[in-house]
């Protein structure tokens, strides 16, 4: 036992120190949640890291999340205290060639509310594939490569699965159903997988039926403590709905449930469907999301105790067993105190790869773009408009990253550098949801022009207007977006990064589907040909 214990020591020192050289980022000038007194406030993570999930190996955590047809997806995230988190890598690279994404963008789909695992040495994520069925990878280092994607239970509609690991080698997993592809929902199921976790064994057993009490039952977690099997399970709709908790002697039910967190008098709605974790110290800890609607589904830190076999999330002040969330608390007490940090944001593009904040719409091309470490930019090269283009919904090359706080200034150095056997070659900053805006900048007949461009109801066809224009004289301009607290966006843009003049109509950002609205570039053009031009970015940063 004591040799297994210095081994996992040793483990987590290599790991994080591996993981540490990613963790070269900036603290993010928008939203700190740790106070620097020994408190923090809520939320952890002001960014869209919806249905969370976290393991601890060691004095180490670290959290996935789902990522939909966003990639790279499944982002890996490391933390030393729960409070202060880096982006370290993601799990998928590129989504399977069987993946639903055709053309276009699969919105919505793909990467549903995954869970975490550390078991004999290796990490485990599981994910349900609305379409196709639940999905695992496995790595023994989480900051590195994952295995490739196994198929482990096929079947329309199987979503939000997390494994059990049971004391006697046996393996269950638990799953939900999604009512859009399997045609019910609000039911929990399990099933055994085989001893290496990679296939399930015979069908799915019903375990709880939510549909009379626990309406939209989905996201289960699977845990086992004092010889209780556990299901942590939201239940009652994304934004208005509470925290449950099961439990059983027989992992097959039947499960005695109560409700364990729920909004109260608070202002953190719908509070549920994450993670509990316990600590060194004894501590435990509960992660979960709230969703904000534009700014997606932020995650939360709740403490959590245990009374007579069940957890109490949150502040209990009435005693009752089911506590409410809070806005402020001490640090979790992991036994020292670590350093502030946040996941990238702001991007100056002089490294030979990526940040780990960016996210394609699609499966992307090699050929999409160049990080030209050389010379300090990212290069995007325009990528053809897909055929029967009616606006930027549908297009893949869009390279985004996760609106960082409720308010925030985002500002991109760009210069256009386009084909001119041919006009119509654009690129710009997005703010990207089910309604869109951008600063569209275009090569034209007439030069370069820059435009304020609006599209409703994108995500039902709905078409680009042009709200304001200026010819501009060099194909270089800076380029800004303000974000505030209501969700409302307006543009400027500057010439000499010293007087910014603001161009066309205030816009009220709006959420994608499943995810919340997003911001970032793209370079495209609306002919198909053996060449075409490209955008050299210097640098995307945020600032309050």
């Amino acid at each position: 036992m004591k040799k297994k214990r210095i081994l996992l020591s040793i483990f987590c020192i290599l790991s994080f120190s591996l993981c540490s050289q990613n963790m070269v980022n900036e603290v993010s000038k928008a939203w700190v949640s740790d106070l620097g007194n020994g408190e923090y406030k809520n939320p952890v993570l002001y960014a869209d890291y919806s249905d969370p999930d976290v393991c601890r190996v060691g004095d180490d955590f670290y959290m996935t999340a789902s990522s939909f047809n966003c990639i790279p997806g499944l982002p890996i995230l490391h933390s030393k205290d729960l409070v202060n988190w880096t982006i370290v890598g993601h799990a998928i690279g590129r989504m399977p060639e069987n993946a639903i994404f055709g053309d276009g963008v699969n919105h919505g789909g793909n990467v549903w509310a995954p869970s975490i695992r550390y078991h004999k040495g290796e990490f485990y994520i599981y994910y349900g594939d609305p379409d196709l069925g639940i999905f695992m990878t496995k790595t023994k280092d989480p900051c590195r490569e994952w295995e490739p994607l196994v198929l482990v239970k096929e079947g329309k509609g199987l979503i939000d699965a997390c494994p059990l690991f049971d004391d006697n080698g046996d393996v269950y997993l638990t799953h939900g159903y999604a009512g859009s592809r399997a045609g019910i929902k609000s039911l929990l199921a399990v099933t055994r997988l085989t001893p290496d976790g990679k296939k399930a064994e015979g069908e799915s057993k019903i375990i709880y039926d939510g549909h009379d009490i626990d309406p939209t039952i989905e996201g289960p977690k699977f845990y086992k403590r004092n010889g209780y099997y556990y299901i942590f399970a939201p239940a009652g709709g994304v934004a208005t709905g509470w925290q449950l908790a099961m439990r059983s002697k027989d992992i097959f039910g039947p499960y005695e449930r109560k409700v364990v967190m729920d909004q109260g008098k608070t202002e953190v709605n719908g509070p549920h469907q994450g993670a509990w974790v316990d600590i060194p110290t004894g501590e435990d800890w509960f992660l979960h999301f709230q969703d904000v609607g534009a700014f997606g589904r932020i995650t939360h830190l709740q403490p959590m105790v245990w009374k007579n076999d069940w957890p109490v999330i949150g502040e209990d002040k009435d005693g009752d067993g089911c506590g409410n969330p809070v806005l402020t608390d001490k640090k979790p007490n992991v036994g020292k105190t670590y350093p502030i940090a946040t996941p990238a944001e702001s991007d100056e593009f002089n490294t030979n790869s990526l940040g780990l904040q960016w996210q394609w719409h699609a499966n992307p091309e090699s050929w999409w773009y160049f990080t030209n470490q050389e010379k300090g930019y990212l290069s995007l090269y325009s990528v053809p408009n897909p055929d029967n283009y009616q606006s930027l919904w549908d297009v893949p090359n869009l390279l985004l990253q996760k609106i960082p706080a409720p308010n925030f200034t985002a500002t991109i150095k760009l210069a256009l550098k386009p084909d001119l056997r041919f006009t119509g070659e654009r690129t710009g900053l997005i703010v990207m949801g089910l309604d869109y805006a951008l600063l569209s900048f275009e090569n034209t007949e007439t030069g370069f022009t820059l435009s304020q461009v609006e599209c409703q109801k994108a995500d039902k066809g709905g078409m680009e207007k042009i709200n304001a224009s200026v010819p501009l004289k060099d194909a270089t301009v800076y380029l800004r977006v303000k974000v505030n607290p209501d969700a409302s966006c307006s543009f400027s843009y500057s010439t000499d990064d010293k007087k910014y003049t603001p161009l066309g109509n205030r816009f009220m950002a709006k959420e994608g589907r499943w995810i919340g609205a997003k911001i970032g570039t793209f370079c495209s053009r609306p002919l198909k040909g053996n060449d075409g031009g490209r955008v050299d970015i210097d640098w995307l940063r945020i600032s309050k």
